[in-house]
């Protein structure tokens, strides 16, 4: 897992880092942490603040992105912070050695992205793609602060040993209908099209629970029938004010349908027969209501039985510092799926604010962390990793 001390403006050693926590050998003693790397910024042409989880390859090598750092000349409040980098770990060659880090890319900040967000995701080929929140060369999402609505990027390794990875722009958003901000986190279809979702963007300009420049999207990008051509968006779905804002991206079920969240609610996008390109959407579940959670930013998981798992990063109760959830589906009769709170957050020592997706283990426990909580001097405190067990 990786940490993010979300600042873009780092301290020498303070710019997130790396990490593995490994079980413990007796039952109820705690689990042992261990650094793979801290990165040490754009001072150093290093990454600053990782923004997504990790992903890895047959290798064992696990890859990610800062939001800050590199090459770049990307400037925050007076301060070059660079445009943030993709990453890979490297596993030692002896037992206990070392990791190694090495930065594949960094970004620029003008057509080539700006500020990766989100998981990456691999191709049956091995190339790597992901979301940058700004850049791409159009639009202007929060100027003067950051440039342009972000991109859609693909990353293909070198063909000779030693070689640069290639970046490639699949898409940059436009900020109106097509979308604005994508959240990373992307998923392919068997015919290898690519889903996610965007914050803002759409075609609401005031959103409930976010003033950004509309209240988000689901899309599709089509690759091109010939090489090199441009790859083409469509947008699913334009999600309303009452909606709000997806903060994650999507997963797919057995039967092609689409599954995300919102600020408000947990929704399903059905392909429509035929092959029109439409997709209904169905709202699953919706939050914030009373002795509710509220605001889930993580994106969801499916269990063997078809029930959806997520947390919140509000709620629920009195208490308002988040929870983990399980949705089970209504049968054969089409509904809204019925809630069951697994934990809810109390406050620190315990986590606060969970905001990142789940796994289970083979026991059907599930781990994340949570954005605060815990113990340390941070604001909020530092946040933790936390296990729910059935």
């Amino acid at each position: 897992m990786a940490t993010d001390q979300g600042f873009g403006l780092c301290p020498p050693a303070q710019c997130g880092s790396v990490f593995q926590l490994s079980p413990p050998v007796k039952s109820g003693d705690p689990w042992t942490e261990t650094i793979l790397h801290v990165f040490t910024g754009n001072s150093n042409g290093d990454g600053d603040s990782p923004a997504g989880g990790l992903v890895t390859d047959n290798k064992g090598n696990l890859y990610g992105t800062a939001a800050y750092g590199g090459t770049g000349d990307c400037v925050l409040l007076g301060t070059k912070v660079g445009c943030g980098v993709v990453y890979k770990m490297m596993p030692p060659q002896i037992k206990g050695g070392a990791w190694t880090e090495k930065v594949l890319y960094s970004f620029q900040g003008g057509k080539d992205g700006y500020l990766p967000v989100g998981d990456l995701t691999f191709d049956k080929s091995g190339n790597l793609y992901g979301a940058t929140e700004y850049g791409g060369g159009y639009g202007s999402c929060n100027s003067p602060y950051y440039q342009y609505c972000g991109t859609i990027f693909k990353l293909s390794p070198p063909k000779t040993k030693g070689g640069k990875w290639k970046e490639t722009v699949l898409y940059s958003f436009k900020s109106g209908t097509d979308g604005a901000n994508p959240n990373g986190g992307l998923v392919f279809d068997a015919k290898d099209a690519i889903y996610g979702t965007t914050y803002a963007g759409g075609n609401d300009t005031y959103c409930k629970y976010d003033t950004s420049q509309g209240c988000g999207t689901a899309f599709e990008l089509r690759p091109p029938d010939i090489k090199d051509k441009a790859w083409k968006e469509a947008v699913l779905r334009r999600f309303s004010k009452d909606e709000g804002n997806p903060s994650a991206g999507m997963i797919f079920d057995g039967r092609g349908y689409l599954y995300g969240t919102t600020l408000s609610t947990v929704f399903r996008l059905t392909p429509l027969s035929g092959d029109s390109g439409s997709w209904k959407h169905t709202i699953l579940f919706a939050f914030c209501g009373q002795n509710e959670g509220c605001a889930p930013a993580g994106s969801l998981i499916f269990d063997s039985s078809g029930r959806l798992y997520g947390t919140t990063f509000y709620g629920f109760g009195d208490e308002l510092y988040g929870s983990v959830f399980c949705l089970k589906p209504p049968g054969k009769n089409e509904g809204l799926w019925a809630i069951d709170y697994l934990y809810g957050f109390v406050n620190a020592p315990d986590g606060l604010y969970p905001a990142a997706g789940l796994v289970f283990n083979k026991a059907g426990s599930l781990y994340s962390t949570t954005t605060g909580g815990g113990r340390g001097s941070c604001s909020r405190y530092c946040g933790t990793v936390f296990e729910v067990s059935p």
